[in-house]
């Protein structure tokens, strides 16, 4: 386990106001934090109210490895949580290699993280998602439904195949 320290020289909006009505001026320290990183040591919890962004995966998703995500449901969910460059990244065409936690096994979810775990741009204003090894390994086939979401706490996607052959 990693330990990092961080320092906050900025105060939030609130911690402003509220420095303003009670006339402190407390809020030029730094404030020095720790945070834990776990890496993908630690599973994630299954959020099934978390899944945003739900698919019935077809046969192109199934035997190219590439999960096809349209640009609107990428923007609003995925796009939103990343920064500028990463996102121009994406845009201009070069992939983004991530993590993918399958939480289709409640009890032991399986994390993804390899050369054919990757975000990228498709063709046509769409969006791709490499998971090649999730396919072979959670025995995925056409017209499952499956729900992906990108946690923002752990900066991985999340995938659970939610109905099987729908």
């Amino acid at each position: 386990m990693k330990k990092t320290f961080y320092y906050n020289f900025f105060p939030t909006k609130a911690e402003e106001e509220e420095a303003a009505k009670s006339g402190s001026s407390d809020l030029n320290l730094p404030v020095k934090g720790a945070h834990r990183d776990k890496g993908l040591l630690s599973p994630p919890e299954a959020d099934p109210e978390s899944m945003e962004d739900q698919k019935i995966v077809n046969n192109t998703d199934v035997l190219t490895g590439k999960l096809v995500l349209l640009q609107n449901d990428v923007f609003e969910h995925i796009f939103r949580y990343w920064s500028l460059d990463i996102c121009n990244q994406v845009v201009k065409g070069n992939k983004v290699y991530t993590a993918v936690w399958d939480l289709t096994p409640e009890t032991n979810p399986i994390p993804y993280q390899n050369e054919n775990i990757y975000f990228g741009k498709g063709p046509r204003d769409t969006y791709i998602l490499g998971w090649l090894d999730v396919v072979r390994n959670a025995k995925v086939k056409s017209r499952d439904e499956v729900g992906l979401y990108w946690d923002q706490k752990t900066g991985t996607f999340h995938l659970k195949i939610l109905r099987r052959g729908v």
